[in-house]
């Protein structure tokens, strides 16, 4: 074989061995959910997705104002209700602002620990859980307050212990590191 030959061979082997990484590439796509325009990668952290959706910007700068970005990128498994900017643009006026100086830090932190669960429960869990308690299922969560899930029709909605309800409007955004449940109200301990 002349070194043109062996040069053309060469080529077409790397173009086939291209060709299949992508066609593996492919058939191991990961199972994204769009949140926010952007998709969500079950195989990046709460934090790694939560920063890429256009809807929970305020969301992040409030764990990065709390202090919370290493937990939230920790082992987990996490469950976390997170409410959109929408969500937070429903709290009275300058209720985010004040929230995120860094004297109201431990109040912060005791608002977004409130919408995190420890442990992994995706919306069929939680359906269960409503359907074994009657309607209703109270979950602990790390800030250590109670909520209570419930539903409506096909809906899942959550009501914090001020008696304000969210409703889950994206469930199962799967992490690495737990779930991510998308709600359209901010709950308050």
């Amino acid at each position: 074989m002349n070194s043109r030959s062996k040069l053309t061979a060469a080529v077409m082997i790397l173009l086939c061995v291209g060709f299949a990484g992508n066609m593996a590439a492919q058939t191991t796509k990961e199972r994204t959910v769009m949140v926010g325009g952007a998709e969500m990668y079950p195989s990046k952290n709460i934090i790694e997705n939560a920063m890429n959706s256009g809807d929970h910007k305020t969301l992040v700068a409030a764990v990065k104002a709390a202090g919370l970005v290493e937990t939230l990128q920790g082992k987990g498994p996490f469950t976390v209700l997170a409410p959109t900017d929408e969500a937070f643009a429903k709290l009275p006026q300058g209720t985010v602002d004040n929230l995120v100086k860094p004297d109201n830090k431990k109040m912060l932190t005791k608002i977004l620990t409130y919408h995190v669960l420890s442990g992994k429960y995706d919306a069929k869990q939680i359906w269960a859980a409503v359907k074994a308690g009657n309607g209703k299922a109270m979950m602990k969560t790390v800030e250590g307050g109670d909520i209570t899930f419930w539903s409506k029709g096909n809906d899942l909605y959550v009501k914090d212990s001020k008696g304000t309800d969210a409703k889950v409007t994206i469930a199962d955004v799967n992490q690495s590191n737990g779930v991510i449940h998308v709600i359209d109200r901010v709950l308050m301990p």
